[in-house]
């Protein structure tokens, strides 16, 4: 019997870069008869690919990799799959000795457009250079977008939320790893009153306290503020089922893509040019081009380098955006 070709794939986080990783999983699994896919990544983010029917196996880091390299290497890999390109996974690749492609981060270009704003960024989303990394065993991309699997127990039913908002509602994801990627809470007031819908917001425990400002200017029957209620998966069934979502550059918003969801991408610090904007789904794009101080991080900050904020206190929400945004809840 001729044995399985097993790969592994390194991606140790965040939410939406490992979102971003599912075409990769997906076109191995497809394209490779009998082929057999790990995963590898951080305890926390298992929920993000324990459901994904074409990863075999899963392998997570805990607190010590040297256990994780003694994991791994009990598996005898075929290929390494290196998608996140740090000291971690090349110590373990060195320590697997294995056959192994890896991302190339750009991180010249990046640096060029983000400390000198020259731009020599390719046209080129992540998850196509993601996938470039396959294409010397045969695999090629689907153009079948990302994926998000939610178990049944994770589904959020209508009938728990609050009444104003079983009838439907517009996602806004106001959650964002650095300060710098998320509106201050008074912009976020000012984008819910105009768009007169049933609003839930989404985010984590560190959000519920900007949600609750918005709740108090704008009341509980107009925004629901689930921040920090739900788990990510059930976070992702309230994103599945909104009649459309408004993001900032954030996990959720790739949780979005990957349901096809219309996604109105809000950008502070970084912008889509770093390739991180919503793939293969219609998207629009809220940012300030008025500025030129932007981008002035590939990431994000804790607080403004320059200590004026203008890429969120002064973006534009054009009122046609927001028509648009309306008609489309409507109809």
């Amino acid at each position: 019997m001729t044995p399985r070709m097993k790969i592994l794939i390194l991606r140790f986080s965040s939410i939406g870069d490992i979102v971003l990783t599912t075409p990769v999983v997906r076109c191995l699994k497809q394209q490779l008869p009998g082929v057999s896919v790990h995963f590898c990544t951080k305890r926390a983010y298992q929920p993000l690919i324990e459901h994904n029917p074409h990863i075999g196996h899963r392998h997570y880091l805990d607190d010590r990799l040297p256990d994780l390299i003694r994991q791994l290497r009990a598996e005898r890999f075929d290929y390494v799959i290196d998608l996140h390109n740090n000291l971690r996974t090349r110590l373990i690749k060195t320590a697997l000795g294995v056959r192994s492609y890896t991302v190339d981060k750009l991180n010249l270009r990046k640096w060029l457009y983000v400390r000198f704003k020259v731009d020599v960024m390719p046209d080129l989303h992540i998850v196509d250079r993601y996938l470039a990394t396959v294409v010397p065993l045969g695999v090629r991309n689907d153009d079948l977008g990302l994926d998000h699997f939610i178990p049944d127990h994770e589904q959020v039913p209508f009938s728990s939320l609050p009444i104003t908002h079983q009838f439907g509602y517009v996602a806004y994801a106001i959650g964002g790893q650095h300060a710098t990627k998320r509106l201050p809470a008074s912009r976020m007031v000012d984008l819910c009153r105009q768009l007169n819908e049933p609003v839930i917001l989404l985010g984590g425990t560190n959000d519920r306290a900007a949600g609750e400002q918005v709740v108090a200017l704008l009341g509980s029957k107009r925004v629901y503020n689930a921040c920090g209620l739900y788990s990510i998966n059930q976070s992702a069934s309230l994103i599945q089922q909104a009649r459309m979502v408004f993001s900032h550059d954030t996990g959720l918003m790739h949780i979005a893509a990957a349901f096809q969801k219309t996604v109105y991408s809000i950008w502070g610090n970084t912008t889509p040019r770093l390739g991180m904007y919503p793939y293969k789904t219609k998207f629009i794009v809220l940012e300030n081009q008025t500025i030129h101080c932007r981008p002035c991080s590939k990431i994000g900050h804790d607080y403004c380098p320059l200590g004026h904020f203008r890429c969120m206190i002064d973006l534009p929400i054009p009122a046609d955006v927001l028509s648009s945004a309306q008609q489309k809840t409507i109809s």
